[in-house]
């Protein structure tokens, strides 16, 4: 089968859409499929190519068997509407052109968490005649709403209208959370196209091993309970909280060795810093993006990983990708998000929920985790112990029987067409 996958994130881009097509996709290749990546330089989050790069019309190279198709395109920091909304559109231009001169796949698929590459999808699979897949990583333009980007208005119906059309035109759509599903099924798109495939971690990269002790010293962590949050420091993270709570920890008895690590990049990481600055945190450290390869080494760094996002409903839909990594790795977890992803963490008995944007919920179940060794350990045996259960060769193996299921049917309605014209192509008949 011939998988064309447009994506404006790709390693050594190390944010969750990037890992997860990354990951997916190797599989796929190691199944024997022929899978091509259509994508940009590399550039998140802060805006700037990486080295190596260089941001010319088309580049093209291979990694693990997977082709991986380079486009030109407008390269804008993860801040400012405007400037994002241009790096969205000329992805999608570029990515829709080196499309157009491909070798017809069998199924394109085009993934959030913004819909523009999903629009490229769309028009790629009306120029080849193949079927398209909407992968719904995030419910956008909502989502950019609720972090202040985008106000009501006439420029959010217009998006929320081409966001409806893109759901009925794809032949199937793959959530990455059962919440997204029922969220789509309400706004009336047909229950038996959306299917989930929920997101995971990759096993072979992420395991249990031994804090390094350089790494320990150089961040000035040696003999500290250290609680740290990995990834974008973005609009959604609400990371202020986390500010708050070392602050609430700096005046607290029993606290002195408890250590905040931030490590990532994006919209708000200097804001964050300036802010650490002014409340004189010398208990926090910040620490810039690091590469695919070095991250599994700083998860090692920690006692306890905090993942948070702002308070709000659309919110309660999503499951951190992270929250599978720190499975993986045997880390406790202190979740500030509600909904789907909280219960997970009450179901495999990981780690501790907080009320999200609560410094004080989150400072006190610090200090009594720091306090509590055996608590950490039985954490930490739960974590490894769920993490096969949300194994990302799983998960790749599960969208691919859907994509394959899709090809399929394609084929036999072209092969029939030929003799009556006509056939029905729906997919009521594929169980979500």
């Amino acid at each position: 089968m011939r998988i064309l996958f447009l994506t404006d994130n790709f390693p050594p881009e190390v944010n969750a859409p990037a890992s997860r097509t990354f990951e997916h996709a190797r599989e796929w290749a190691v199944a024997g499929h022929e899978v091509t990546i259509i994508t940009c330089v590399p550039n998140f989050p802060k805006g700037k190519i990486y080295q190596g790069y260089r941001n010319k019309l088309a580049q093209k190279e291979y990694v693990d068997g997977i082709k991986v198709i380079r486009v030109w395109t407008y390269i804008a920091a993860n801040e400012g509407f405007v400037k994002r909304t241009l790096d969205y559109v000329s992805f999608a231009v570029s990515a829709t052109i080196a499309a157009a001169g491909m070798k017809r796949p069998d199924i394109v698929v085009g993934t959030s968490p913004q819909f523009f590459t999903a629009m490229a999808a769309c028009a790629v699979g009306l120029l080849k005649r193949t079927p398209w897949v909407f992968e719904l990583r995030d419910i956008w333009p909502e989502s950019i709403k609720v972090v202040g980007a985008l106000q009501d208005g006439a420029t959010l119906r217009v998006l929320e209208a081409i966001e409806m059309f893109l759901y009925r035109r794809a032949r199937i759509i793959v959530a990455v959370t059962e919440a997204f599903r029922q969220t789509l099924i309400l706004r009336g798109v047909p229950e038996y196209k959306i299917h989930v495939v929920p997101n995971g971690a990759d096993l072979s990269r992420f395991g249990p091993r031994a804090k390094p002790v350089e790494l320990l010293e150089k961040l000035g962590l040696t003999d500290c309970f250290v609680a740290g949050y990995v990834g974008t420091h973005g609009l959604a993270h609400g990371l202020e909280t986390l500010l708050d709570a070392a602050h609430l920890l700096m005046h607290q008895p029993g606290a002195e060795h408890i250590r905040f690590m931030l490590l990532g990049d994006g919209a708000r990481k200097q804001t964050l810093v300036e802010r650490a600055q002014t409340l004189q945190l010398t208990n926090v450290v910040f620490v810039d993006s690091v590469t695919k390869e070095e991250v599994p080494d700083y998860w090692a760094l920690l006692d306890v990983s905090i993942i948070h996002l702002k308070k709000d409903p659309l919110f309660k839909t999503v499951i951190p990708s992270k929250l599978f990594e720190c499975m993986a790795m045997g880390l406790p977890v202190l979740h500030g998000v509600e909904g789907e992803s909280a219960a997970i963490v009450q179901r495999e008995q990981f780690g501790e929920t907080f009320e999200p944007e609560s410094a004080a919920g989150l400072a006190e179940a610090l200090l009594r985790l720091s306090n509590a060794p055996d608590a950490g350990r039985q954490y930490r045996e739960n974590a490894l112990k769920a993490a096969p259960n949300y194994d990302r060769k799983t998960q790749a193996a599960r969208m691919l029987s859907l994509l394959a299921d899709v090809a399929r049917m394609r084929a036999a309605a072209t092969s029939l067409r030929g003799g009556s014209g006509n056939l029905d192509t729906g997919l009521s008949g594929i169980s979500a």
